[in-house]
């Protein structure tokens, strides 16, 4: 009787897959590759998606329209597109698509990356942009990302000064070198510095057995992106409850909400006993994010629930972590196999630094974040590796809430949005040499069409932590540059493979080896 009612089924979404298909030729739709039946292109989704996709527009076209199953999805890879949907539609692609990850990975759509454009939405925005993201957030908080990359500058100097007088057999020249896993020490930063900005504390100490196990929890737990699975494309699968990714998507959320309310729940506590012995004023207690999030919630418990305020907290944790050290990486893999440009980068810093201090050399004091806005070059390194290794090649996907038009071709309501920006930064059209590590290329004098480079997204629903990553980037970058001496391991050149993922790491992590300059000595050994 269950292999009847499975092959009734089966048939009746065969009919109408066939029969939506059949009404859709007769609209002028965007070109689309031959499909098969009930899978319809999902054949075709072959990792790394995003290479594989531009393989399809080359031969399609930069405006296509695909089917993963029942789901429409409607394919950009040019300028003039993306401006489209994102500019002129910008409204109607507001929306996110009804994704099982959506579901279970943001309390059921109610945090800011995936909430539907509404009201709920521009409260959170609003609170994000107060509280973290807008120009007086960024600079109040700018001593916290400071203090941590001093801390990691810290902690490099310090294993360097071991390694050299324990090395009594290396010349001085050898004398101090170390090798780092820059993997691992981009992600620390980045997760210490949203730990501080929501709850004022590092999450790693000093003890590197309890520091090992965190990064496997936290990696494993928070780092996961959006993934889309078979049931949401095979909406039969979700009836009879045999897709795989969903019982381990509703297994890593339940780690991450026991992670997340604990956080609260020692806030809380804290927050309460501060209260009680210090009768501290509300404006000292809401320094913090979590802080300013648990005030909203005694003004409005209905709204500000602790489900809220753990969606905005993971929102943090998952948008402005991974994605960051994931760039730091391939800024310093594209660094080592092309040290000219480091050189480069380290004479606009001293050459700056000497300019605004009294003293004959550039070594008398740290690179700080007002610095950043006279370092070019510096920003070119970093909008270059946004451009070849963007940490979201497809950007976050988009739904439309009607019907409309892109590139001369009809798009129907509830077709998902994918923005391929990885194929538009690699576009030979727009860019000269695009697979090449050429920073210069955003100088004034020889810039490209810089709207071409959309590694943030576009439109009301790009990433509102853009600041606060160019910032933490810029920083972090500059310094390590200034303070280090730094070249590959081994002599072949760095490995430049991608692993799987929405979030394109690198395939191999990166491991490279520093020691400090000659010059920077005085001033890391006074830090």
């Amino acid at each position: 009787m269950e292999l009847l009612f499975l092959g009734f089924l089966l048939s009746f979404f065969l009919l109408f897959y066939c029969t939506k298909l059949q009404f859709h030729t007769k609209k002028n739709l965007p070109p689309s590759p031959p499909s098969l039946p009930i899978l319809g292109h999902l054949h075709l989704t072959k990792k790394p998606l995003h290479r594989t996709l531009n393989t399809i527009s080359n031969k399609y076209g930069p405006v296509v329209l695909l089917h993963f199953g029942s789901l429409p999805v409607l394919l950009v890879s040019s300028p003039s597109a993306i401006e489209e949907c994102f500019v002129k539609n910008d409204i109607i692609f507001a929306q996110r698509p009804r994704i099982l990850a959506g579901s279970l990975f943001s309390y059921d759509f109610t945090t800011l990356g995936w909430a539907p454009y509404g009201q709920h939405w521009r409260d959170l925005r609003r609170i994000m942009g107060a509280r973290v993201f807008s120009p007086t957030s960024l600079e109040m908080s700018s001593a916290v990302r400071f203090e941590e990359i001093m801390n990691l500058v810290g902690g490099l100097f310090g294993r360097c000064s071991s390694s050299s007088s324990n090395s009594s057999s290396s010349s001085s020249s050898d004398g101090g070198k170390i090798k780092v896993d820059m993997k691992s020490m981009f992600f620390r930063l980045t997760f210490d510095v949203v730990m501080r900005i929501v709850v004022g504390k590092r999450c790693f100490g000093d003890d590197e057995g309890e520091n090992k196990r965190m990064m496997v929890f936290v990696r494993e737990t928070l780092a996961p992106a959006m993934p889309m699975t078979l049931g949401d494309f095979l909406p039969l699968l979700r009836w009879f409850r045999v897709v795989k990714e969903e019982r381990e998507m509703v297994h890593v959320q339940k780690k991450r909400d026991e992670f997340l309310q604990s956080i609260v729940d020692e806030y809380k506590s804290l927050w309460r006993r501060t209260t009680i012995d210090t009768d501290s004023s509300s404006e000292s207690r809401e320094k913090t994010l979590m802080g300013y999030l648990l005030s909203l919630q005694e003004e409005e418990p209905q709204q500000y629930t602790d489900q809220i305020v753990k969606g905005v907290v993971l929102m943090m944790f998952t948008a402005g972590t991974d994605t960051t050290a994931v760039t730091m990486e391939w800024a310093m893999s594209l660094l080592l196999d092309h040290p000219e440009a480091i050189y480069k980068a380290r004479n606009e810093i001293d050459a700056h630094l000497t300019s605004t201090h009294d003293k004959s050399n550039g070594h008398h004091r740290l690179l700080q974040e007002s610095d950043l806005a006279n370092l070019p070059y510096l920003h070119n390194i970093i909008q270059e590796t946004l451009r070849l290794h963007p940490a979201a090649p497809l950007l976050v996907p988009h739904s439309s809430s009607q019907d409309c038009t892109v590139g001369g071709y009809h798009v129907p309501h509830g077709t998902v949005l994918l923005a391929n920006a990885w194929a538009i930064h690699r576009d030979p059209h727009h860019w000269v040499d695009p697979t090449e590590f050429r920073p210069e290329r955003f100088d004034d004098d020889q810039a490209s069409d810089v709207k071409c480079l959309i590694p943030f997204g576009m439109g009301r629903r790009k990433c509102p932590g853009v600041g606060l990553a160019m910032r933490e980037m810029a920083l972090c970058l500059g310094i390590l540059i200034q303070c280090f001496e730094w070249e590959k391991v081994g002599d072949d050149p760095v490995d430049m493979s991608e692993g799987g993922g929405l979030t394109v790491t690198k395939n191999k992590a990166l491991e490279a080896t520093c020691w400090p300059r000659q010059t920077m000595l005085d001033v890391l050994s006074r830090a």
